[in-house]
């Protein structure tokens, strides 16, 4: 069974003598380049992770992306380099400002100081029937946000989830967490495919959903 195609923009390069995923775009992480190409570093990404394993993503290239947690950047800039509008929700200031940079030279990288926990205070700006919501938040309640941003999903639309399970719980087995967060998410999705990120991120899984 082949693996499902990469995203248009998204290509497999070498970068020292290492065949590694890269898009085109400015530097933001300090990752590798080959002249307009640069590095997407897995390992830094869980949505990098996700296109690593051959996930369904459902992904294609110039599609509409709300992406919860966007931190510095480091992820959803390269989604910015072959994805449409990418709304980048941060609530930190300080790796907002980082991401700030990071917009600067990606003219449809729309950053959002806000809490994704709180939909309802960018709602006015983020369009409806976004086509994918990446969720990549370090909070308790992991599956209540992809809950309550499913107001911004197209009925074809698909959630990329990577759920921390430190950050559910640091006491308890991840393996019951992710458990606990699957059930909860069938409240509103049906889960299309989930995969532990075990080599590349510790304790964590990715979920491939669509609005139910």
């Amino acid at each position: 069974m082949s693996e499902p195609a990469l995203p248009d923009g998204v290509e497999r390069r070498s970068f020292d003598g290492t065949e590694r995923l890269a898009t085109r775009g400015e530097a933001v992480y300090g990752e590798p380049t080959d002249g307009d190409w640069r590095a997407w570093n897995p390992r830094r990404s869980k949505l990098g992770a996700m296109l690593e394993l051959g996930m369904e993503t459902g992904l294609a290239g110039g599609e509409t992306v709300l992406y919860l947690g966007a931190a510095s950047g480091t992820t959803v800039s390269h989604v910015a380099d072959f994805a449409g509008p990418t709304y980048a929700v941060e609530f930190a200031a300080r790796p907002a400002r980082d991401l700030l940079e990071a917009a600067d030279s990606r003219p449809r990288l729309f950053p959002l100081l806000a809490d994704a926990r709180k939909p309802e205070t960018y709602a006015h700006v983020v369009e409806s029937d976004v086509d994918v919501v990446v969720q990549d938040v370090a909070t308790r309640g992991q599956a209540r946000v992809a809950l309550e941003n499913r107001r911004f999903l197209a009925d074809d639309g698909r959630l990329l989830l990577a759920v921390k399970a430190r950050s559910e719980n640091v006491a308890r087995d991840p393996a019951a967490v992710f458990e606990d967060v699957r059930h909860e998410l069938a409240d509103g999705y049906d889960l299309l495919e989930c995969r532990r990120l075990d080599g590349y991120h510790v304790d964590h899984e990715a979920i491939v959903a669509r609005p139910r």
